[in-house]
């Protein structure tokens, strides 16, 4: 089965559609798959609800389906660098379900693993906890948690060996492995390829079984999100 495809834009076609459920790599501007971004936008496709740890910046990652209105919704742990997201929100016209990071991590990684719901006491006491079923455990309040299962999970990888089996660099590992094993159909971007059996097993950080299409994006940009730097000790 030849998973890999000529293009972004190729890969996303006859996947994605109006109103679906996503998942999105990446923890800020790190590890997310900005081809298939970008190739996202371009299908127009809308009525998105994006799982995404945050929502880009303005102008970049996700930050560039909030200008064009393609999503109503955004299931995130953290929002900060992007004034569009905060606008459109404020204004009631975005949508948002805020998830502790934990949490987030565990409803995508429960998803992938085929559990429906699990118990946490993350948000006990809050407003996390508003309308869900909260249950005692050895004398501790636990509140239930709903997995996430998209139909769509757009990641990012360093290298895939033509079966799809997945190396993720470093912190940009963050939430894709993830969101790669909740996502009914996952679409990988990477910047390598590799013949199948190049890798060897124990570098291997997802399997391939988990990844359905594969793109090849050799040169992304990988902006940084906030740049600091100090003067050099001579």
């Amino acid at each position: 089965m030849n998973k890999i495809f000529p293009s972004a834009d190729e890969a996303l076609k006859g996947v994605v559609q109006d109103g679906q459920l996503m998942a999105v790599g990446g923890f800020g501007l790190c590890g997310i798959p900005e081809a298939l971004i970008e190739a996202l936008k371009a299908s127009q496709v809308k009525n998105l609800t994006v799982i995404s740890n945050n929502a880009g910046v303005d102008g970049f990652g996700l930050g560039k389906l909030l200008e064009t209105r393609q999503i109503k919704k955004m299931i995130s742990s953290y929002v900060g660098e992007n004034k569009e997201f905060e606008r459109q929100y404020l204004a009631g016209e975005l949508e948002l379900e805020f998830t502790p990071q934990g949490t987030l991590a565990e409803k995508l990684r429960a998803g992938g693993a085929g559990i429906p719901a699990f118990f946490t006491k993350t948000g006990v006491g809050t407003l996390v906890a508003e309308g869900k079923e909260l249950r005692d455990f050895d004398g501790e309040t636990y509140l239930m948690e709903r997995s996430l299962v998209p139909d769509v999970a757009l990641v990012k990888a360093d290298i895939a060996d033509r079966s799809g089996n997945l190396r993720f660099n470093l912190t940009a590992r963050n939430f894709n492995p993830a969101a790669a094993m909740a996502g009914r159909i996952c679409i990988v971007e990477v910047e390598r390829i590799v013949a199948t059996g190049e890798l060897a097993p124990d570098d291997i950080h997802l399997p391939g079984i988990y990844v359905h299409r594969i793109v090849h994006n050799p040169t992304p940009e990988k902006r940084i999100e906030k740049r600091t730097t100090r003067d050099r000790k001579v």
